[in-house]
């Protein structure tokens, strides 16, 4: 058991680092204009994170999947590659950033070029790292990579943040240097780690590695041996191919906004804080509940097998878990949504200020509140769908939604051309939708011959949807007399509505969802247990 106990440790650290960074984050949003963050977060950062993709994904995907008899040698002169494969792809990519798309109003963001060739540096000094970070991931140093993933975004955001403050008029000079020195410190972290544990040939951590001293990292030539392994290296080709596609489709937002040019930079900066902004719950809410129970049902159920051909005991428990984990997910998303609607606009102008809060972007976030009711629910019955299919069964649903997926971005600029960046988030919606048609689909497939009916998680009472829809009117009434602009007493009392009717709706909920309260009980209490036996 004990060897559990740093995971929560770990976890904990995490969420910490967040939210320092984004109160940091929140403070130096009152120093810029929106057209600088536009730059930044849309236009550098995909630079960035495009010539990172291009250079080092695949050759990481080939490197960890290795068995641990391999030539360490022959993986680190493979790893080393992305060095020159980086400078290439910075000096392309920096040349269409540069020649071929449009250039900022110099008195609006200033030092544009320079940002370019720094963010594309930036992404060569963190190919740098790449034999370290391999072999710390090869050997399971996660401690490793939060330290130095975390440390190094904080300190960029104090970097920034004092910038910001006392430099303001440097513009994109500020960002540039911060982003280099964010991938200089992550690249130290590992470098100066493993020269420590190098160095101390006591340590057990060190008698594991395959390496005993610093040099044996560095590209090495070796008479009568080939530099490289090279089925490691048609391993890294056939990972670039496939890859390539999944690099597009996730930064499809960015490509679109960037080279078809349906919003102006300042939308691109408001569409892309709200995004981050909203994408916070699922990425601390959502997403590890997602994780822990897709571990569950995996090792609950037999993959591919269908629900009347498994130990029925497993398949029960299997459905009163999904059901319940469905109206937690719906329970969730709606009080977001619902309550989302009336405190867009004040969680901006808090988070922001009036960059935010006026504008584009009280509407998008509301639109997104809607996108994290969809996000909760997918994330439940895919964490489910993905656990009990079969490997045949995934390949085909991960192909079909390859297929969604491409049509996301010609929907999406459809939909941006008609109504703006809110279109980025309806065609989300929209993919979204498809997605948890396709995994409920199966769910009441794979139970349709068992006497369990998991779906019917999805639906609640008449009272608590009443309790919704009037705590709904109630808090948008409410934003209409109270917000934004009528000073900090009206602000307090529309906070002081909203707690009212949520603490109502929580209320109900507590009262006519008996079965999810008595499921939650339980968890806490084996969690709780778990932290005791630790």
């Amino acid at each position: 058991m004990n060897s559990l106990r740093p995971r929560p440790v770990l976890g904990n650290s995490r969420v910490l680092f967040r939210l320092i960074t984004f109160v940091l984050n929140a403070f130096i949003l009152r120093f810029l204009s929106k057209e600088i963050v536009g730059i930044v977060n849309v236009r550098l950062t995909l630079l960035y994170s495009t010539t990172i993709f291009l250079a080092r994904e695949a050759f990481r995907r080939a490197c960890l999947t290795g068995g641990a008899q391999r030539d360490w040698s022959q993986t680190f002169n493979l790893l080393w590659l992305t060095v020159p494969l980086g400078v290439f792809w910075s000096l392309f990519l920096g040349w269409v950033w540069l020649q071929l798309l449009e250039v900022p109003d110099p008195s609006v963001v200033p030092h544009y070029g320079t940002g370019v060739v720094v963010f594309a540096l930036s992404a060569v000094v963190e190919l740098l790292g790449e034999p370290f970070w391999v072999l710390a991931q090869a050997h399971m140093f996660v401690k490793l990579k939060v330290i130095a993933e975390s440390l190094s975004v904080i300190l960029k955001s104090v970097l920034t943040a004092l910038l910001v403050l006392w430099l303001p008029h440097w513009g994109l000079y500020i960002f540039s240097l911060a982003q280099l020195f964010y991938t200089t410190i992550l690249v130290l972290c590992y470098v100066i780690y493993f020269t420590k544990l190098l160095g101390s040939p006591e340590s057990p951590k060190q008698q594991t590695l395959p390496v005993s001293r610093m040099t044996d990292l560095l590209p090495n030539v070796v008479r009568n041996k080939a530099f490289v392994n090279w089925k490691e290296a048609k391993l890294t080709w056939s990972f670039f191919k496939q890859s390539f596609l999944k690099q597009i489709l996730t930064e499809g937002e960015r490509y679109v906004m960037t080279f078809l040019n349906v919003l102006n930079f300042g939308d691109q900066g408001i569409y892309d804080i709200v995004n981050n902004l909203g994408s916070l719950v699922a990425r601390l809410i959502f997403q590890p509940i997602e994780e822990s129970f897709y571990i569950f049902f995996a090792k609950v159920l037999e993959r591919g097998k269908d629900a009347t051909l498994q130990k029925q005991e497993d398949v029960a428990v299997a459905a009163v878990v999904l059901e319940s984990l469905l109206k937690l997910a719906l329970l969730a998303g709606l009080t977001i949504t619902v309550f989302g609607f009336a405190y867009s606009q004040l969680a901006l102008d808090i988070y922001g200020g009036a960059m935010l809060s006026s504008g584009s972007g009280p509407i998008l976030l509301r639109s997104y509140c809607l996108y994290v009711l969809l996000l909760a629910i997918n994330g439940v019955t895919e964490c489910f769908t993905f656990a009990a299919m079969s490997k045949e069964e995934v390949d085909r649903y991960n192909f079909t939604m390859l297929g969604l997926s491409s049509s996301f971005l010609m929907l999406s600029y459809l939909l941006t051309r008609w109504c703006g960046s809110v279109g980025f988030i309806l065609a989300n919606c929209f993919n979204m939708a498809i997605r948890i048609t396709q995994s409920l689909s199966f769910i009441h497939r794979y139970y349709q011959k068992s006497p369990h009916r998991p779906l019917a998680g999805l639906y609640l009472s008449p009272v608590l949807l009443g309790t919704f829809a009037v705590s709904g009117g109630i808090t948008g009434v409410s934003e209409v007399f109270l917000c934004c602009d009528q000073g900090w007493p009206a602000r307090l009392a529309h906070i002081a509505v909203g707690t009212f009717c949520l603490g109502a709706t929580l209320g109900t909920v507590f009262l006519t969802e008996t079965k999810l309260i008595h499921f939650l009980r339980t968890q806490l209490g084996v969690s709780r247990l778990a932290d005791k036996m630790t």
